[in-house]
């Protein structure tokens, strides 16, 4: 059987720790790229030690080759500045909108075929950029972002309620900052309302505004507490989430920043909606039904993620 070639552009922290998911998985062969020298190699060897301890039988390789990604059946960009404390997903538009228009200009000459996920920031900004620059269809570009603020939501949720993290389900719409849209009304803890749970006294009004406030701020609580980096053990799961649907055609129901042309009143652009990823890509957008003020919570935030695209093209991108 041949076995897949999956490919992680940026060897920091998320890229590393990605490529050791996948190799514990037993998911396929990683080619590790990134423009610093030595070390996507050092951490290549690195991870070929632990997988011999582990017994695993895949492979990884370091590179600053872009060309090593031919063939690739999936490719996940993690390449750019991490934010620093005080600093704004938004502030890093300008310079990681220069690196990843040139990671889309190497996935088009090496790795057309590829399913593509990005997971730089300012996120809906540069999957957008990503999939101007690469080419590809768009059902074959995607960000990584609902997945992430979901994973945030359900754990502050399940903290608060005292429940198992496995029982809460939810999604977070919208674009990846402080706009994302929360959606209490479809979140449910073992298949029961969450409006349920506050109507018993579970859970306050008060309590679950702060949850969403908390899960809006969440990656600069951590860029603040670690002070030099970012997350990146989260955004590496979120991730691996979606390769596993592409390559496996699992079907998955997962929020990420899909292209919309029409759902939602939404038309050529990107935003965190719930999408069906299969081996076709992104196959399906699934529209939710969402009440007047979801709508305007939702509609803001898409507003937002466009003033980004229109600064980005008056900076000649």
């Amino acid at each position: 059987m041949v076995r897949k070639k999956i490919g992680l552009i940026g060897g920091g922290n998320i890229g590393a720790t990605l490529a050791h998911l996948i190799l514990q998985r037993d998911l396929g062969d990683v080619v590790l790229v990134d423009i610093a020298e030595g070390v996507t190699q050092g951490k290549a060897l690195d991870l070929c030690q632990a997988s011999a301890i582990d017994d695993r039988a895949g492979s990884i390789i370091g590179t600053q080759d872009y060309g090593a990604l031919k063939g690739a059946d999936a490719v996940v960009v993690t390449a750019g500045v991490p934010r620093k404390p005080g600093m704004s997903r938004d502030d890093l538009l300008q310079i990681n909108s220069d690196i990843i228009r040139t990671i889309g200009q190497q996935i088009k000459q090496h790795c057309p075929g590829a399913f593509v996920v990005v997971v730089t920031n300012p996120l809906d900004v540069m999957v957008w950029l990503m999939q101007q620059s690469s080419g590809l269809p768009t059902h074959r570009v995607l960000g990584m972002a609902g997945i992430l603020d979901s994973g945030r939501f359900r754990y502050f949720l399940a903290t608060a309620l005292g429940v198992a993290v496995q029982d809460v389900k939810t999604f977070v719409l919208g674009g990846h900052g402080d706009t994302m849209v929360a959606l209490p009304r479809y979140t449910t803890v073992a298949g029961i309302p969450l409006q349920e749970w506050i109507d018993q006294g579970k859970l306050s009004s008060e309590q679950l505004n702060d949850i969403i406030k908390r899960t809006q701020n969440g990656g600069a609580e951590i860029v603040n507490l670690m002070k030099t980096g970012s997350a990146y053990y989260a955004p590496a799961s979120a991730a691996l989430q979606m390769v596993e649907s592409y390559l496996f055609d699992q079907k998955r129901i997962l929020p990420c920043a899909a292209w919309l042309s029409g759902e939602y009143s939404i038309n050529n652009m990107y935003a965190g909606v719930p999408v069906m990823i299969g081996a076709g890509g992104a196959e399906k957008v699934i529209e939710l039904d969402l009440n007047a003020d979801e709508k305007q919570q939702f509609t803001s935030s898409v507003q937002t993620v466009q003033k980004l695209i229109d600064d980005l093209k008056t900076l000649g991108f």
